[in-house]
């Protein structure tokens, strides 16, 4: 995928990792689904966020989330993907790892005419995101093999 301001540069894989890992913060922080996220922001403005991806993780995670949530007047919902039982859930994903499970089946499922942001909307859209973010069942946490072979097949 070329960079739409420089088109001699290629949007790397860790530029899309690091709009899914924004993306999780984000969401955690609005108790919303990583869809609404995606959803709220534009096809073109989702051009522009990986295009300048490499140069946005240089700055502070925190105010790139106060800078989403105003400019794309994100609001708080009532759903915390935190909010498990203990009991059944020992592991807590963070959103580093949540951000390399979203970027893996991105990548994995990429259609030949896909770019990283058409992934991303299509991905973050499936209903198999409800069952990753549900971490009491711990699908997250299974190979990524398994989780895009999952998703072809419409579920674990």
């Amino acid at each position: 995928m070329t960079n739409i301001y420089f088109e001699d540069e290629e949007v790397t894989e860790d530029d899309l990792y690091f709009l899914c890992y924004m993306i999780e913060r984000v969401a955690r922080r609005l108790h919303q689904r990583d869809r609404y996220v995606v959803n709220r922001i534009d096809r073109l403005e989702w051009m522009r966020l990986i295009s300048v991806a490499n140069v946005l993780h240089c700055e502070n995670p925190l105010e790139i989330e106060d800078e989403w949530i105003e400019e794309y007047e994100l609001q708080s919902g009532n759903f915390d993907v935190l909010d498990v039982d203990g009991e059944l859930a020992k592991i807590i994903p963070t959103p580093t790892q949540m951000g390399k499970v979203y970027q893996r089946l991105i990548l994995q499922t990429l259609g030949s005419e896909e770019n990283y942001v058409d992934g991303l909307i299509r991905v973050y859209n499936d209903e198999l995101c409800e069952t990753l973010d549900n971490y009491t069942c711990g699908a997250f946490y299974e190979p990524s093999y398994y989780i895009t072979r999952a998703y072809y097949n419409g579920g674990f």
